[in-house]
């Protein structure tokens, strides 16, 4: 039971890594219509036409949104390499603890990052363009974080457990 639920952590924990980095490094997170013509944004670079431009000034919500992704995304990894190495070492190991919580905390990052997004989004280019909408992109950072939430639990469940759990008795012993 102990193993499933830290199994379960890493799995979910490692889908939650590929999501976050797959959102994270597309041109997807919004659509819209400018000139006539389809248009797609991401944290990086827009795409007007199939030709992608690098964002050219600085706005200080792109660059959060960056940061908190790039956090959350290296909070995940180290959440996922605790995980894996609470296998070799049992989940007795304070590492799965320890994964469980840079789990939770990868959640709460991208969660910074994407409230961040969709209020900017909302208020300034909710108004600018009058056809957009939030893309996949941007859809798959929210389901990362659910993934990062779940993993994180059920890391924390499984150290929980083990803990609560008395050690098995030797047979040598008896």
């Amino acid at each position: 039971m102990l193993y499933t639920l830290a199994g379960g952590g890493t799995l979910c924990g490692v889908a939650a890594l590929v999501l976050l980095i797959v959102s994270t490094a597309t041109d997807f997170w919004m659509q819209y219509r400018y000139s006539g013509s389809s248009a797609s944004q991401g944290l990086w670079r827009y795409c007007i036409r199939n030709k992608c431009h690098a964002h050219t000034i600085t706005v200080a919500f792109w660059d959060a949104t960056r940061a908190f992704m790039l956090l959350s995304v290296l909070s995940c990894f180290a959440g996922v390499v605790l995980g894996l190495s609470a296998f070799a070492n049992g989940t007795k190991s304070r590492r799965v603890w320890t994964g469980g919580i840079a789990l939770l905390v990868s959640g709460v990052l991208a969660l910074l990052a994407l409230s961040i997004y969709t209020g900017v989004t909302v208020q300034f280019f909710g108004k600018r363009f009058m056809d957009w909408r939030f893309s996949w992109s941007y859809i798959l950072g929210w389901v990362a974080i659910i993934l990062a939430f779940t993993a994180g639990a059920f890391q924390l469940c499984a150290y929980q457990k083990n803990i609560a759990e008395p050690a098995p008795a030797n047979i040598a012993e008896s």
